[in-house]
């Protein structure tokens, strides 16, 4: 088996992370879970000159309950997302979607922050921290910067992350305490597959009326997508099978949808408007 061709490097604090990274810049990749940068390392989809592992840089993982919401620290594994207490009573959302990643073994492994920033679009957790407003706080060497999810995924395992900065916190705002919110993953193949299509919703009711929606589909598309327009059809509206019908509908012919192994584009935004609607009327029941 051929050495690697490049330098392996574990820095001790967060600002010989930073050095390293403003030294080397988007020639060195960041190691954290490595469920899935391993295998691009194997396969030779990726040569770098460094890999910068950050595992030993301190005060990385964590998850806190603050005034303003939840903070996750990057190096937070999915399963320690999924169990915990905080994050089963505040954000059940986020654990239910974390809680979906693959097997155990690989939850035991991956960490948020990993996830978010490979940015790949058959995953789970960013349809979820869509739907939930999460921002994305990175740093360099230059200060800190605060991003919203949806400005940090651009496509296909892509970011605005600097090759100079780092993940170092993910914030989720809290919701209201009467929202009903649910996560649906459709899985084309095996139990332990990648979703084919996922989506979270998040809705408020005053009196049966629907006060607030967000409504986020993942997987099927480029990076995880919310229709501001097709929300607000739902907002200071009793739910009725018709509306619901017209949002999903809606989702399902605005998304422009993928062709992979797990589904074509066709079947795709098929399963938006299926699921989207299922999604609705869980909620809906949920309410009454």
């Amino acid at each position: 088996m051929p050495r690697p061709n490049y330098i392996f490097l574990q820095p001790d604090t967060l600002s010989e992370a930073l050095d390293v990274l403003s030294q080397h810049g988007d020639e060195a990749k960041v190691l954290a879970g490595g469920t899935a940068l391993v295998l691009l390392l194997q396969q030779g989809l990726i040569t770098p000159t460094a890999l910068l592992s950050i595992s030993q840089v301190p005060n990385l993982a964590y998850i806190q309950l603050q005034p303003n919401g939840i903070h996750i620290g990057p190096l937070t594994i999915l399963r320690d997302i999924e169990r915990s207490s905080i994050v089963q009573d505040n954000l059940p959302l986020l654990a239910h979607a974390c809680g979906e990643v693959g097997n155990v073994r690989v939850r035991n492994q991956a960490t948020l922050g990993g996830n978010i920033a490979e940015a790949d679009y058959a995953s789970d957790p960013p349809t979820a921290l869509l739907a939930l407003n999460a921002q994305i706080t990175a740093r360099s060497r230059n200060g800190s910067r605060t991003i919203p999810l949806e400005e940090f995924l651009l496509g296909f395992y892509s970011t605005s992350l600097e090759p100079v900065e780092l993940i170092t916190d993910i914030h989720i705002p809290l919701y209201k305490e009467n929202s009903k919110t649910t996560y649906r993953k459709f899985k084309s193949r095996s139990s332990e597959d990648r979703p084919c299509a996922g989506v979270a919703a998040i809705a408020s009711f005053d009196n049966g009326i629907c006060t607030d929606l967000r409504l986020a589909v993942g997987a099927a598309c480029e990076v995880p997508r919310r229709l501001r327009d097709a929300e607000r059809l739902a907002i200071h509206q009793v739910w009725t099978p018709d509306l619901l019908l017209e949002i999903a509908n809606i989702y399902a012919e605005s998304i422009e949808t993928l062709d992979d192994v797990r589904g074509s584009a066709w079947y795709r935004t098929e399963m938006i408007r299926v699921q989207v609607h299922r999604a609705l009327e869980v909620i809906r029941n949920d309410n009454r």
